[in-house]
């Protein structure tokens, strides 16, 4: 693979702009894990991360840093470590080497990062035995919020998505857009400081599609950090604030929509389409 390295890193914008005392290398990301977030401090920060299987590099040395309310597209080809990459940074899989934090919350410590997130898997966590509304009544109690406000909750996002008249039936009936429309619900019903999705859109008609959008602007302006990894390109660009392109493990080019499309310097009608080509492609 030629060697692609963004014309200016996460990295290098995290030296440009920081203005606190706190180091933000790998070795201070794990030592500092006692010391609460300052307001300022970004939601999601990676030095070095790197998950090894085998001789087999998934993700190789990556660097992350995410303000709050943030959209970050993450793009990458099938097999760049996209997956690994979230469920690394959601605590889920531990890194081989490297280290990161998610709302000021060390990604090695579970227990404390679960409530500060949410996640929906490209196939969503749900019982097929359940109701929709059993299985999202069981995930706010687990989440630990308030059971007065839980069914309100409930309503209000079923009603946006459209499951309000099927709430009440088993989920084995479901199509895969209703199940994942639950799931996105379930990920973002406890009003996380992060969450993560991986094809958030899949399964969904072009209705659904633009009720995703809709809503995830909305929690960005709110403050909440989406991470979002998808294959559907013009829901990134309609969306995202910032994007981070994968390759091979690596990431080869970072920064606002607008800027990637510049760099390529292909004419007016470029597109970040074109960029994901550009970079993902071996010469």
């Amino acid at each position: 693979m030629t060697d692609r390295s963004p014309t200016e890193t996460t990295a290098d914008r995290t030296e440009s702009r920081s203005t606190g005392t706190e180091s933000t290398d790998a070795d201070s990301l794990e030592r500092d894990a006692d010391n609460p977030p300052a307001a300022n401090d970004p939601a999601i920060v990676a030095r070095g991360l790197t998950k090894r299987y085998g001789s087999t590099t998934a993700v190789d040395g990556l660097d992350l840093e995410i303000d709050a309310g943030t959209i970050y597209g993450f793009l990458g080809p099938n097999g760049a470590g996209k997956t690994t990459t979230i469920r690394m940074l959601a605590s889920l899989t531990p890194p081989t080497e490297g280290a990161g934090r998610v709302a000021g919350v060390p990604i090695t410590d579970r227990e404390r990062l679960v409530d500060h997130i949410g996640y929906l898997p490209e196939s969503p966590p749900i019982h097929e035995e359940l109701t929709a509304r059993e299985q999202l009544e069981y995930h706010g109690g687990l989440r630990g919020m308030d059971p007065a406000a839980i069914d309100d909750r409930i309503d209000a996002l079923l009603e946006r998505f459209d499951l309000a008249d099927d709430a009440d039936d088993r989920i084995v009936t479901y199509s895969k857009g209703m199940r994942q429309k639950t799931g996105l619900i379930q990920a973002i019903m406890h009003d996380p400081d992060v969450v993560f999705l991986d094809e958030p859109t899949g399964g969904l008609d072009p209705r659904a599609t633009r009720t995703v959008r809709e809503v995830l602007t909305e929690l960005a302006d709110e403050g909440t950090t989406v991470f979002l990894s998808t294959h559907v390109l013009p829901v990134v660009e309609q969306v995202a604030t910032e994007v981070g392109i994968l390759y091979d493990g690596t990431l080869v080019e970072s920064g606002p929509p607008d800027e990637l499309i510049e760099r390529l310097e292909h004419g007016a009608d470029s597109t970040l389409e074109d960029v994901f080509l550009e970079v993902t492609t071996d010469e």
